[in-house]
Parts: structure tokens; C-alpha cells; sequence
């Protein structure tokens, strides 16, 4: 099937761009209920609203809708945390500005997050995975080099670096499996949890 044909007219491409954002939360919601595989055609399309027809005018199939999933997670959060390593700080403010923002990305994209682990492995080796794949490693990347940089400048006594690095991971990615909306803990309360449980360790 031939790829969707996006709009050149700025308004139309802007309410295209906005319709296939809605597109992709909706399936986001209903492959995070149901599991990618079980979630079927027809399950996208009641959650849509669309005819069949519609729903491949913003994706060519269940799959680009999985990837157009993952890369809604991915590519804002990467690109927002480069902005805040490129600005002048600490690697503890860095650590936390980044932490900060990583958290309130998954409370706001809850469903995507479990999509993401429940079904990363459903693409793992899938050349289509490959930019999901890059900004993955590119943030986890980034974040070990806030630690590395930490250890070089003498704010941080880190034993080992790469098992805080999968310390710090594994409580981000893991919140969305519990986190509840206007439950106890809002995401700025959840990142400063973590920060403590992480700074009081490494602090030189």
C-alpha cells in the first residue's frame, strides 16, 4: 500500500498534522488497553471514528501507527533534553532538569509509555524500528554523559556509572506502568522521589 499523501497547503497540512495526532493517541490508547497484537483494525477504527479508508489516509497500517506511536515518545523528549544541556549548568542541574522533564513526558504520554514496554521487542530488529531505536540510545546516551561529566568534574563518586545509568532508566521507564493522573504523586513529585534516591548516592 502506497505511503499516506500529506497536504502542501499550510491550513490543510496544519489540520492534517492534527487529525493524525489524534489518530496516533487514539491507537496509543488502544494498544496500550488491548497489546499491539490483539488490538485489531477494526478496534482502531472504532476509536478513531474513521472509515477504513480514512484511517489509511494518516497511516499506511498497524504497524506505521506502532512507530508513529514510539516516535510521539521519543523524539519530543530527546529534543527537549538536548535543549537543556546545551544551556550552562551543573551536571546536578542538568541531571535534575532532564529527570524533570523526562517524567512530566511520560505522565503526559502514559499510553504511549506502556505501548513502549510492552511492545518494544515487537520491533526490536525491524529496520522501520531504526529512528525509535537511535533516539533511544541518543537519550540514554545523553543522560550517561550528564553522570560521566558529573564523575569528570568531581560532583559526582559514581562506582559504576553504566548501573545508575540503568538505575535511573528502569525507575523512568517503569512509572507509566503504575502512574495514576491526580493520584498521590503528580510527575514533578515523582522526579524529585527519584532525584533523591539517585543524588544522595552519587554526591561526591
Amino acid at each position: 500500500m502506497a505511503p499516506p499523501t500529506k497536504p502542501t497547503r499550510p491550513a490543510l497540512r496544519a489540520k492534517y498534522d492534527a487529525r493524525r495526532a489524534a489518530v496516533v493517541n487514539a491507537a496509543a490508547r488502544e494498544f496500550a488497553a488491548r497489546g499491539y497484537h490483539a488490538t485489531s483494525i477494526d478496534d482502531l477504527l472504532t476509536a478513531t471514528e474513521l472509515t477504513r479508508g480514512g484511517l489509511y489516509h494518516y497511516m499506511d497500517g498497524k504497524q506505521d501507527l506502532l512507530i508513529a506511536v514510539l516516535d510521539e515518545l521519543m523524539d519530543p523528549l530527546l529534543a527537549r533534553a538536548r535543549e537543556i544541556v546545551a544551556q550552562p549548568g551543573t551536571p546536578e542541574e542538568h541531571l535534575r532538569a532532564v529527570t524533570h522533564a523526562w517524567l512530566e513526558h511520560v505522565a503526559a504520554h502514559r499510553d504511549h509509555m506502556v505501548v513502549f514496554n510492552q511492545e518494544r521487542r515487537t520491533l526490536e530488529h525491524d529496520p522501520a524500528w531504526a529512528g525509535v531505536r537511535g533516539s533511544r540510545r541518543d537519550f540514554e546516551q545523553l543522560l550517561g554523559a550528564i553522570l560521566a561529566r558529573g564523575v569528570d568534574e568531581g560532583a559526582f563518586a559514581i562506582a559504576d556509572p553504566q548501573l545508575v545509568l540503568l538505575a535511573l532508566l528502569g525507575m523512568g521507564n517503569h512509572t507509566a506502568q503504575w502512574y495514576v493522573p491526580d493520584g498521590r504523586l503528580d510527575a514533578t513529585e515523582i522526579a524529585d522521589g527519584y532525584l533523591q534516591l539517585v543524588l544522595d548516592g552519587i554526591r561526591a
